[in-house]
This record gives C-alpha cells, structure tokens and sequence, in this order.
C-alpha cells in the first residue's frame, strides 16, 4: 500500500469514526480493507421452469450464476452463503432441497459446462485466474410477483465484527448485497426484465 493510499484511508477511518460516534448505526465494514477478499462477479438472476422426473408438473425456480476467483495471495476455503430477501420480508437460504436436475438444466441453457451447484462448488480454491470456479444458487420460486428482490451474498471475505445483541457476543460478517428490481406483474412470470435496483454494497449480517 503507497504513501497516498494510506494517506486516503486514514483520514477515511478517521471520517468514519467520527461518522459512527455521532450515531448509533449498524456496523458496517471497515473503509480500508482489513482481511482477504476473492474476485466475484455475477448474472443477473433469472427464472427457469423445470419438468423434474416423478413431478406431476413442471417447477419454477430463480437462479444466479456466478464466478470466483482467488488473487488474495493464499489459498482460501471457498464457502459460499446466498440468500434471497423477498418484498413479504422472508430470507430462503439457495440451493435448499433443489436436484441436481435443475442444476443440469441450467448448465445446460447457460452453456457452461463447468457451472456446479452449492455443495459441489464448495471447498478449497486455488490462487489464479485459471482456478476461477462458477457456480450458481437456485432457489424455488418463492412468488410469482417478484417485484423488489435482495440477494446477500456471504462468504467472500474473511472480513467479520463481534458485537453485542441482547447481551450476547454475536458475530457479523461482511456479505454482499444485490439489488433487484423486475416491473411487471404475475400475468407473464419470467417474461418480464429482471433490472439492477442501487449500486450493489457491503454490509454486515
């Protein structure tokens, strides 16, 4: 880190103390980066109907692709957390009771062979752009209106806070939060554009 980068983030942290003294906020993750932190890039989530076999008829499920790579200089365990906020307020961890059907379907439709679903996609990953794992979460459809819609998105950083609720030391980590938007009804679920809502930012939860 040079002279100027230091320079910016101690008078960042300097702001952002004073910031958090004047108010009683939510923690929020620090300015400067304090721990390791992988390259991830994502789709914009989309629906698919899948006929699975035995089902008496076809299902509806979301599902983001995405990608990870590892350039913090050490390999790292990659575990992977994504959940889904729904406008009624209910969070649906992905990948939840979910065959590996539709996760066949859904290489298949994106034609990436080497997409895998949750438990594959966890474990170790290697140092390098040629390590890159992808992956995708799916979860069932928890609507058919959608509306506003937020993926949190853990695991990609070592980056945590203990603080105290109702008394007890409880632990926060730093996730990623994806804002989406789809405008339209329930009439032609699937049909109608799924938009970016905000900058996507880091929070702790």
């Amino acid at each position: 880190m040079n002279g100027t980068v230091r320079t910016a983030c101690a008078a960042a942290i300097v702001l952002g103390f004073l910031a958090a003294s004047a108010s009683a906020e939510a923690p929020k993750p620090s300015i400067c980066p304090v721990s390791w932190e992988l390259k991830f890039e994502h789709a914009t989530p989309k629906r698919v109907v899948v006929s699975l076999p035995g089902a008496f008829a076809p299902q509806p499920f979301w599902y983001m692709t995405y990608s990870a790579t590892n350039n913090t200089g050490k390999e790292r365990m990659f575990l992977p957390v994504f959940e889904m906020l729904t406008e009624d307020g209910k969070v649906t961890r992905s990948d939840k009771l979910i065959s590996q059907s539709v996760v066949d379907v859904i290489r298949k439709h994106e034609g990436n062979k080497f997409i895998e679903g949750g438990m594959q996609v966890s474990g170790e990953i290697r140092l390098g752009d040629d390590q890159t794992k992808y992956g995708v979460a799916v979860w069932t459809e928890p609507m058919l209106e959608m509306g506003r819609f937020s993926i949190f998105v853990g695991g990609l950083t070592g980056e945590f806070k203990t603080v105290k609720l109702d008394g007890k030391d409880t632990i926060l980590r730093k996730s990623l939060q994806l804002n989406f938007w789809i405008k339209g009804d329930d009439a032609y679920p699937g049909e109608d554009a799924v938009s970016p809502e905000k900058a996507e930012t880091w929070v702790m939860r």
